[in-house]
């Protein structure tokens, strides 16, 4: 396509202007661990090789130069042969990037982050009656490093992001999750997990994991409890708080326990690999929500009995949705009333404050 690098440019105009509004978003942690895969990406590092503190120092300076200078800016139209689109109409740019092999993804994000991507297409195919299209080298994006998405029905998988994820996962996973990694990466033929030894099979590590990405965004497409239009008044009126990240779990888990999502999947396909690596990276919100599942993993590396971990997420399922139901109750009350406030009160008292009044959940030492 004659003037992809000009499409790719007003793309990544938009994405210094996203990530120049919402830096404020995150802790100086969470920033600087953003930046940092940001950089590899622009820079085309491998995602296990880190810069040298002085060359990133330099490199955050000029990125927030360009902040300053952005950071007043409205995201604007992009000029596709020569008609100018919203910047979030994808289905419009698509139509004329797709025949060229090129995938255009833009969104919201968490606290209503504005999202945005441009990669070239891989693979396009059809998993269950959803088409997946795999891409590949990425021309423009953002902060965000998002292995896969949903978008209009069709699931994308990103596979330069999905790399450095899951290197990011592996690299800083809490000592919780380590021995649930060790038990997949045994899975994929890796007897020593050591960082050297996983650099050199990242390809076989990436394969595995790969489905855990795809079937939860299938989870998630075809899982019916959270309507679209519900779900943006959700995120919307709930930016940045703890009601939004209760539905955003709450999301996930659906698509993860659904029959058409991310673990009865793996089961059914007997992919030991992928739920070990789901099980190690099982953390926060989700786990206090769901804290049977590290044990329940546990049991079935020691047992390998795939029936009893597939009665297990069965179970979870129904839990799952009776809290999403729960919470469904409160919002549709707090939209009666016209009273965010009471719906994020009584969210906190009915659902979120017994969660982490139970603490630190255990997990099984049997792996």
């Amino acid at each position: 396509m004659r003037d992809i690098s000009s499409i790719a440019g007003q793309i990544a105009g938009n994405c210094i202007v996203s990530d120049a509004q919402s830096a404020g978003l995150y802790s100086i942690c969470g920033l600087a661990l953003r930046l940092r895969d940001l950089f590899k990406w622009e820079k085309r590092l491998p995602p296990w090789e880190e810069p040298e503190p002085a060359v990133i120092l330099e490199w955050i300076g000029e990125r927030e130069e360009l902040w300053e200078k952005a950071g007043e800016k409205p995201l604007a139209q992009l000029r596709v042969n020569g008609r100018y689109l919203d910047p979030f109409d994808t289905e419009a740019v698509n139509r004329s990037l797709v025949p060229e092999g090129f995938y255009y993804g833009a969104g919201y994000a968490q606290s209503l982050k504005p999202t945005f991507f441009l990669a070239e297409i891989e693979q396009r195919s059809t998993v269950d009656g959803v088409t997946v299209f795999t891409l590949g080298r990425e021309l423009a994006r953002d902060l965000l490093t998002l292995p896969a998405l949903s978008q209009s029905g069709v699931v994308l998988l990103r596979t330069e992001a999905a790399r450095l994820y899951l290197w990011d996962q592996m690299f800083y996973i809490k000592k919780s999750g380590r021995a649930a990694l060790a038990c997949a990466l045994r899975a994929c033929g890796l007897l020593d997990p050591r960082t050297e030894t996983i650099r050199s099979r990242l390809d076989d590590v990436f394969a595995a994991v790969r489905p855990v990405y795809v079937y939860h965004e299938i989870g998630e497409v075809k899982n019916p409890v959270f309507d679209r239009e519900l779900w943006q008044e959700i995120v919307f009126s709930f930016a940045h708080s703890p009601v939004e990240l209760l539905a955003r779990t709450l999301k996930d888990l659906l698509a993860d326990t659904d029959p058409q999502g991310t673990l009865p999947k793996l089961i059914e396909e007997r992919r030991s690999a992928a739920v070990g690596f789901y099980a190690a990276f099982f953390d926060g919100l989700a786990r206090a929500m769901l804290p049977g599942l590290r044990p329940a993993y546990a049991r079935f590396a020691t047992d390998g009995d795939w029936d009893a971990l597939g009665r297990f997420v069965a179970g979870a399922r129904d839990g799952i949705r009776r809290r999403t139901e729960a919470f469904l109750e409160i919002v549709a009350e707090g939209r009666r009333r016209g009273d965010p406030e009471w719906t994020g009160r009584k969210v906190a008292c009915r659902i979120l404050d017994p969660l982490t009044s139970q603490g630190e959940p255990s997990d099984d030492s049997a792996l």
